[in-house]
């Protein structure tokens, strides 16, 4: 799969681009705030119908207009896709693949796999849990679309359970209360089942890219975390209950898991130098391209500024593994000089595109 053209109207700060691009590498180059990573996030937004900067639909749009536009066209198996995503203030937001309307979006999920390397993934490190478990599911969700529907159900029924807790003042309608809890059970043994096998199966790849960037000087571990390893999750919820009613939310459940990042036995996030995160950042986003790979969903690669706060051979290891290894399918990457980035693809001989904004 590989993008073919990418059209762009009143998104962020592009009032209208056309691009044309190659199978292999295309290259956006120029200063910082001319609208490098705007562009990626454009294509992020056609696989995910989302953005990977602001969560606001609205913040998206160009100042002073009153919508914005997207038209990807894909080459999938040897087919032509047209994937239209449009979002007006007043009528909402509309993805179409080939000019018909999806029912529910979370149907397009999949189709269009993607991975983005970025600055924002610092976010893996040092915000919450949350960001960690939105890695695994949407690792996850991206081939597995009975996972990305247990989750729907599961928070869906999270939300319905805390709001019920809020409103029953400690004393909550047993009935009512086993409603929610079935459906947390049951979709969320399912999400703690392939969350452990995904990350058991990830986490050999993860540490082979990591060693390959780093040339084997750190062992990196990554560990997963739930309630759910020493109980059950209906279990779990019966026990808590009497804390969940006075707290008015749900305090245990595969919502509390977590990531572990560690480096040579210590956490990542207090111990680890600026080179060593975004070297674990990387491997991370390489492993899970090689992942959805295997699975036979060979991603688009975004490589958003990523040769930032690493050192030189650091920098040539990853140009080794993403730029003449044949396992990478489509790339994009984003630097803000021309001339280092011609340097670090001289001795490329697949297919470049250069873009300078």
């Amino acid at each position: 799969m590989f993008v073919k053209k990418l059209n762009i109207v009143n998104f962020k700060n592009h009032a209208e681009r056309e691009f044309r691009f190659v199978k292999k590498i295309n290259c956006f180059v120029g200063s910082n705030g001319v609208g490098k990573t705007n562009v990626l996030d454009a294509l992020y937004y056609l696989s995910f119908s989302k953005s990977f900067i602001n969560a606001a639909d609205a913040q998206n749009i160009r100042t002073g207009e009153e919508f914005f536009s997207l038209r990807g066209i894909y080459d999938v198996d040897g087919i032509d896709e047209a994937i239209l995503l449009t979002f007006h203030k007043t009528k909402g937001k509309t993805l179409k693949r080939n000019d018909k309307a999806y029912d529910r979006i979370s149907a397009h999920i999949g189709l269009l796999p993607l991975v983005i390397v970025s600055p924002q993934d610092i976010s893996l490190i040092f915000d919450g849990s949350a960001e960690r478990r939105k890695f695994l599911d949407s690792a996850l969700s991206q081939y597995d679309s009975a996972h990305l529907g247990a989750l729907q159900n599961y928070n869906r029924a999270l939300m319905q359970r805390n709001k019920f807790l809020k409103t029953c003042n400690g004393a909550a309608d047993p009935i009512l209360l086993e409603m929610w809890d079935r459906q947390l059970v049951s979709n969320g043994e399912i999400m703690y089942a392939n969350r452990k096998k995904f990350v058991s199966d990830f986490v050999g790849e993860f540490q082979k890219y990591y060693t390959l960037v780093s040339s084997g000087i750190e062992v990196p571990t990554l560990t997963y975390q739930s309630q759910l390893d020493t109980d059950t999750i209906a279990n779990l919820l019966k026990t808590s209950l009497q804390r969940d009613q006075f707290l008015q939310h749900t305090t245990c459940g595969v919502h509390k898991d977590d990531l572990i990042f560690e480096v040579a036995g210590l956490p990542l996030k207090n111990c680890g130098s600026q080179g060593q995160q975004k070297t674990f950042l990387t491997a991370l986003k390489l492993a899970q391209f090689s992942f959805l790979d295997r699975v036979g969903k060979k991603p688009i690669l975004l490589l958003d500024d990523i040769f930032d706060k690493l050192d030189p051979a650091r920098v040539n290891a990853i140009l080794d593994l993403v730029l003449k290894d044949d396992t990478f399918g489509q790339i994009f990457i984003t630097h803000t000089s021309p001339a280092d980035l011609e340097k670090m693809l001289r001795d490329v001989t697949a297919d470049f595109e250069m873009f300078r904004l």
